[in-house]
């Protein structure tokens, strides 16, 4: 039976993945196929590295990166809206439940003619010097 080499491993090397870039990419919220492009690798080889890397899954990996990223971004818009009304109108709606106050006006009519009459007497009057075109 032959003998196996020695010193040279089966398969692949394993994929050099920087640690750093892979957390700052969770942050921005890039998705699993994102960050596999990025690092020229498949999706299994992304979730291997990280049960060997972080000791969990890619998923567990990213939630706990992309939350730093959330409350990163929740801090700078915080900050904007000290100088953005609108940003302000944004996060009170989002996080305080305020809402843009709308009203309406129901008028009961009793009939069709009744109506009629209403909206021709807000109808703006022709001034006399213009024609009309049954003229």
């Amino acid at each position: 039976m032959p003998k196996k080499p020695t010193g040279n491993p089966i398969g692949r090397p394993p994929k050099n993945i920087d640690q750093k870039t892979f957390e700052n990419l969770c942050k921005i919220q890039c998705t699993e196929r994102e960050i596999a492009g990025i690092f020229e690798c498949d999706i299994d080889t992304v979730n291997n590295w990280c049960k060997r890397t972080y000791n969990t899954t890619f998923s567990d990996t990213y939630k706990m990166f992309s939350d730093q990223g959330k409350a990163s971004l929740r801090r700078l818009q915080m900050k904007l809206a000290e100088k953005n009304a609108g940003m302000a109108i944004f996060l009170g709606k989002q996080y305080l439940g305020q809402t843009d106050r709308v009203e309406q006006t129901v008028m009961e009519v009793e009939d069709l003619s009744s109506l009629a009459e209403m909206l021709r007497d807000d109808a703006p009057a022709e001034s006399e010097g213009e024609k009309t075109d049954n003229e």
